[in-house]
């Protein structure tokens, strides 16, 4: 009995990571398309926007309690709000950055926010320290780092769009730069709050944050000029967005661990590239083939455990 029911959990593990590499594969997609039609500012106001108040509608039915703990001790909301800022500054730049390279560029480099984030935490935090002290995480690192700017440098063969191209890289790599902080201030707050209800205070804001930027630039105006279907496909994207980049990997950090939550992060770029190729026609040269599954490998190599 024990057995079966230790199959049967075992299975809804691996059907849980199969789900979301699959839906991870459709996120970064449905991004790029979004960033496409609609200007940075817009785009994540709508897309925070709904995403928040999606998770703030799921806080009030499934965590009363640690909304009791915001009212509680308001300097929680203190630093949701810094938080908030990070997030904004993150998701501009890696919008722009999506806008001006492709979709598996920002699985990529979603890979290579691991051991960056790692860092910094190391330089906080005793645990992450003796992790960056690592030899493997050393050279894992470095080699990650210089196969990620050989993914971006071969991107394209001169004229406008390398130009693009390398700046979209740029702002990819300023995002994960500010992810790599963020990250920092999560790890503080989730100390006394649970994950989803600072997700959902964090995305409300920037959300606030975007729109208030959208308002004050003018960018606003953009919303009369496209259709109901689009705005409403952008609502949903945003949804879709909080759903699988946050709840799902919330819980599988939750069950079954940050290590094999990274390892699953590791096989993003393999579905983001198929569904790309498919649904935007994205095409990758044999460079960036070889240079991306160099990064999944020092990735590997740099989060592996001590024995």
């Amino acid at each position: 009995m024990k057995k079966r029911k230790k199959v049967e959990m075992e299975k809804h593990e691996y059907f849980l990571r199969f789900s979301y590499i699959v839906l991870m594969g459709f996120g970064f997609p449905i991004m790029r398309f979004m960033s496409i039609h609609f200007e940075t500012l817009n785009n994540n106001a709508v897309r925070f926007l709904s995403g928040g108040f999606f998770l703030i509608l799921l806080c009030f039915f499934r965590f009363r309690k640690e909304l009791i703990k915001i009212m509680e001790k308001p300097k929680i909301i203190y630093k949701l709000l810094l938080l908030s800022i990070f997030m904004t500054g993150n998701m501009y730049f890696f919008i722009n950055g999506l806008k001006n390279t492709s979709a598996l560029s920002g699985s990529i480099f979603g890979i290579l926010a691991m051991p960056l984030s790692i860092s910094m935490a190391a330089i906080f935090y005793k645990d992450e320290r003796e992790r960056a002290k690592r030899k493997s995480f050393f050279f894992g690192s470095f080699f990650a780092v210089v196969a990620s700017l050989v993914f971006v440098f071969s991107g394209n063969n001169g004229g406008g769009d390398s130009f693009n191209f390398l700046k979209g890289g740029l702002f990819l790599l300023i995002a994960i730069f500010i992810q790599s902080i963020q990250n920092l201030v999560v790890k503080n707050v989730a100390k006394t709050l649970h994950a989803v209800v600072i997700s959902a205070f964090t995305a409300t804001f920037s959300g606030v944050i975007f729109l208030f930027l959208s308002i004050q630039t003018g960018k606003i105006i953009q919303f009369q000029e496209i259709g109901f279907s689009l705005l409403l496909a952008l609502v949903f994207a945003g949804i879709y967005g909080m759903l699988t980049g946050m709840l799902m990997a919330f819980y599988i950090v939750q069950k079954q661990g940050v290590i094999v939550f990274n390892l699953i992060q590791l096989l993003i770029p393999l579905s983001t590239a198929i569904v790309g190729y498919f649904s935007l026609g994205e095409r990758i040269t044999a460079v960036q083939g070889f240079s991306a599954i160099f990064v999944v490998l020092a990735c590997i190599f740099a989060l592996k455990q001590k024995k």
